[in-house]
């Protein structure tokens, strides 16, 4: 016989997130919740891993959770990711992201690589204007090709 339990309205087990939409404020789509990740100590989430297709999972922080509903988890902002499209400032393709470089003792986003016809290119965050389907530098074509 199952015992019922009472006032437990908000919580959930991990596994009824697994395969969710994971999706942003305008709808767009960035794949499905594959993992829920536990902190150890305070026994709280700590972010998610989302599956975007064959071999193509990323780790996202609680920083970009918004909440979770029946359907899908909703992102309070956009995740950059690497194989995105980058423009400038302009819509002019630059290339797309090939790296993530992050602090290695807070883990925020310091730059991203971005892999070029030629070359690669290390962009700072704070060239970066938007996120979304791609992302969007605050810099021209021409200020783009002076980076090192």
């Amino acid at each position: 016989m199952a015992t019922q339990l009472e006032g437990l309205e908000n919580i959930c087990t991990a596994d009824e997130f697994a395969g969710k939409k994971v999706i942003d404020r305008e709808g767009i789509e960035y794949g499905k919740v594959k993992h829920i990740h536990i902190n150890a100590n305070t026994l709280t989430v700590s972010g998610v891993t989302v599956h975007q297709g064959f071999h193509h999972d990323y780790y996202l922080s609680t920083d970009y959770i918004d909440k979770f509903t029946t359907k899908s988890l909703l992102l309070s902002h956009p995740p950059i990711r690497t194989d995105i499209q980058v423009v400038d400032i302009d819509g002019n393709k630059l290339g797309k992201v090939k790296r993530l470089v992050k602090n290695s003792e807070t883990n925020e986003l310091e730059s991203i690589e971005v892999s070029g016809t030629l070359h690669s290119k290390l962009v700072s965050k704070s060239d970066i204007w938007g996120i979304g389907e791609k992302v969007t530098l605050k810099i021209t074509k021409e200020q783009y090709k002076q980076l090192k």
